[in-house]
């Protein structure tokens, strides 16, 4: 039975639906009252009160509401809004999803420093945050503020980045890290939510599970003072979650369900189990992070920790933050020194050397200064949400020798920021001498991003390297997936490796394999210990007709198979949710199906493009290219579209209007998408080759040669530019070619049918 919260039905203005609270769920599931906790436990419940996770969420308050609610003005960009109180009710003035300005209450708090968001009910079960936030800081810090959270912009009523939108929803995009035990409950038919939590902010339960059973124990214990049993193990005394036992990476993955970049299972927040039984953390890929494992989106703490020697080396995060309080244990350099100045060094770390890093000898900056912090220098930050800067966690050493390499950040040059990374680079050469540095990962993935090198080499290597970090060789894993049949030799040694994150991303490799051999590989990983692991098997296996299956392996897959995509619909209230749902059904046959799904993420964001592409393919492939050029024209005609995507959709109309017939047209798109992807040396070979057809030769040189400025090796680029010359009887200029053909593919084929040019004429 769901019991819903009292006193929080707001009025839904100038709508006829009413709008409805999340519910609080019953107890049924072992999980008790936040309160009953607290007798116990009063100094931990004193500490937890004030911190982050205590104001993870709360009622709209006085005690809780930070901001200006005294009919404070806030206009910027065309966004209006006024924020005011009607008795102990507080509401906003501003813009509904109508187009028009309402007045909205405000139902919860979100967070309180440095920064504070305000959560308003709409209809079908939705909670969406407002745009508009308070900064909590002080005046002189800058704070005391209503300020926008996209500053200078404005979004229609229609974009999904309104705050009525899709990417401000409470439900699917914030509350199963800032709610305890939260089900989503999203029904994909209707788009409606029926959410519900245990209780309503970050409680003790989220950690250390549901609290029935250790309450039960506490009650019937003997002792006149349960707390003199703190040597008991947990199970002993109905603890759920047993720290101890899972040690300091077990402990991580407890802490990483809401510290990481991840796509939930839906099955919500289960404390005490694996990771990748909840949920399956992102891979260092780009947009999130740099191409040396930085942080560069907001990816939270988990990528960035599980890449460092101290998570290697068993470090925790309970080593340096207060689990109850969220803060640092030790202020300053002395959280650091906790282990890296011990004398004799900690027992759970023999290895540390006894150094003495808090001095000017190690760091060579005045002491007191920002430059002798040992966070500034290996935990630089970055800034998200206008005023939170945060820290990145993969406590490297500092390489602004990478940085001219690959482009990622430098510590060194974010403070001197008058000089460049080869300063800073001879600066530490001439103070520790020239180190013999190991070749870091970060210059394999630039190779492949930037398209140098052989990107199947770069990325086995990595692979291969059981002495890098899981996360480095799960993005190497997936990166290699992208690659088609020719990585499925070396994923199908990963799909045996001791990382469940390995192995899940080693997977996606065999999707476009034969049937017949993808089953011998991936049939054992259905009854993988790790549910993500068992999800993806079970994607990549869905177009396996079911009659070549084994026998005894049928009701199995079907089991899965049809709880994966229950649980697919579930996760489909974001765009892509509506993806993986759509690929599923593809990949099953079911294309009418897929492509009413890939509209539905376009409906929600006609920004995402995987979506559109996907369904494009799929229109295409059904001979309704009339549709499908129309999908890509509506992409094309958004405004602001990233560059990248925009010369994307350019390159998939300039071949779907060759296959139309439709030449002119579809060169001055290939035009289009040529100068958006320069590093794409593909469209401008299919550009050389069009405009070879259609006679315009000087034309079709002129495009061969601008994909060599970028690619000078490219063997089809070489290849065609011989082939013209030497139809025109210009054995001089396709001699050059010849010659560089032969350097750097000697054995290309087609240099068989060029011998007459093999010789200087």
């Amino acid at each position: 039975m769901l019991i819903l919260v009292s006193g929080l039905l707001p009025a839904w203005a100038n709508s006829q639906s009413s709008a409805r609270a999340p519910a609080s769920a019953s107890s049924s599931q072992g999980y008790v009252a936040t309160a009953t906790c607290l007798g116990c436990h009063s100094e931990q419940a004193q500490q937890w009160k004030d911190s982050d996770h205590g104001w993870a969420m709360r009622d709209a308050t006085a005690q809780n509401v930070l901001g200006n609610f005294k009919d404070a003005r806030f206009d910027e960009a065309g966004v209006k809004a006024r924020f005011f109180r009607k008795g102990k009710r507080y509401f906003v003035n501003t813009e509904g999803e109508t187009g028009k300005p309402a007045d909205f209450e405000i139902l919860y708090t979100f967070g309180h420093y440095p920064l504070q968001q305000y959560l308003v009910s709409l209809p079908r079960g939705r909670l969406q945050a407002l745009t508009i936030a308070w900064d909590s800081r002080t005046k002189s810090a800058g704070g005391q503020r209503w300020f926008s959270l996209y500053p200078g912009q404005r979004f229609a009523p229609n974009d999904p980045l309104h705050w009525t939108g899709r990417y401000q929803n409470w439900n699917g995009m914030c509350a199963d890290c800032h709610s305890t035990r939260l089900m989503k409950n999203y029904n994909d038919s209707e788009d409606s939510f029926a959410s519900t939590w245990q209780e309503k902010n970050v409680g003790c339960q989220s950690c250390h599970g549901p609290g029935q059973a250790h309450v039960d124990w506490a009650k019937a214990a003997k002792s006149a003072n349960p707390m003199d049993n703190t040597d008991a193990s947990a199970a002993a005394i109905g603890l759920a979650v047993d720290y101890k036992a899972m040690g300091s990476q077990g402990l991580v993955e407890q802490c990483a369900f809401c510290h990481s970049r991840r796509q939930t299972l839906g099955v919500g927040q289960m404390p005490g189990h694996p990771q990748l039984d909840q949920s399956l953390p992102a891979t260092l890929r780009s947009g999130l992070y740099h191409a040396d494992g930085q942080i560069d989106g907001e990816v939270y703490e988990y990528g960035s920790f599980t890449q460092s020697k101290m998570y290697a080396a068993g470090v925790g995060c309970t080593d340096c933050h207060n689990p109850h309080t969220n803060k640092v244990k030790v202020e300053g350099n002395g959280l650091c020194l906790q282990c890296h100045n011990s004398q004799p060094p900690v027992a759970r770390f023999p290895s540390l050397q006894t150094k003495d890093y808090d001095s000017q000898a190690h760091h060579h900056h005045p002491a007191g200064s920002p430059g002798s912090q040992c966070v500034n220098c290996h935990m630089p930050t970055k800034t998200y949400m206008v005023v939170d800067p945060r820290r990145d966690h993969s406590l490297r050493i500092p390489r602004p020798d990478l940085a001219g390499k690959d482009g990622s950040p430098d510590a060194c040059t974010a403070c001197h920021t008058d000089k460049k990374p080869r300063w800073a680079a001879q600066a530490i050469d001439g103070w520790f001498g020239t180190p013999q540095r190991a070749p870091h990962y970060g210059e394999n993935f630039h190779a492949v991003r930037s398209g140098q090198g052989i990107a199947f080499s770069q990325l086995s290597a990595l692979l291969a390297d059981q002495g890098k970090p899981a996360i480095v060789r799960a993005t190497a894993a997936e990166q290699l997936a992208d690659l088609g049949r020719q990585s499925t030799i070396s994923l199908g040694w990963a799909l045996k490796d001791p990382s469940a994150l390995v192995r899940a991303y080693a997977v996606s490799g065999f999707s476009s394999v034969p049937a017949a051999q993808r089953l011998q590989p991936l049939l054992p990983l259905l009854s993988d210990p790790t549910l993500a692991v068992r999800d993806e098997t079970v994607r990549v296996l869905a177009d396996v007709p079911v009659e070549q299956l084994p026998a005894e392996s049928r009701e199995t897959f079907n089991t899965l198979l049809a709880d994966y995509e229950r649980r697919l619909r579930g996760n489909a209230d974001l765009p892509g949710g509506r993806l993986n749902l759509a690929v599923l059904l593809s990949r099953q046959g079911r294309n009418d199906q897929a492509m009413d799904e890939y509209r539905q993420a376009l409906k929600f964001d006609p920004y995402f493009v995987p979506a559109r592409v996907n369904l494009v393919t799929l229109l295409g492939a059904a001979q309704r290219l009339d549709d499908a050029e129309q999908i890509l024209h509506e992409g094309l005609a958004l405004e602001n579209m990233p560059v990248s995507d925009h010369g994307n959709l350019a390159y998939m109309l300039a071949l779907l209007l060759v296959e139309q017939g439709k030449p002119e047209p579809a060169l001055e798109w290939m035009e289009t998408a040529a100068v958006a992807l320069p590093n794409n040396t593909r469209i401008r070979y299919n550009q050389g080759l069009l405009l070879s057809r259609l006679n315009r030769r000087d034309e079709a040189i002129s495009a061969l040669r601008s994909g060599l400025q970028q690619a000078p090796d490219d063997p089809d680029l070489l290849y065609s530019l011989i082939y013209l010359h030497a139809l025109a009887g210009e054995r001089s200029e396709a001699f050059g070619y010849v010659q560089h053909l032969r350097k750097v593919a000697p054995d290309d084929p087609r240099l068989q049918a060029i011998e007459p040019y093999w010789q200087k004429p």
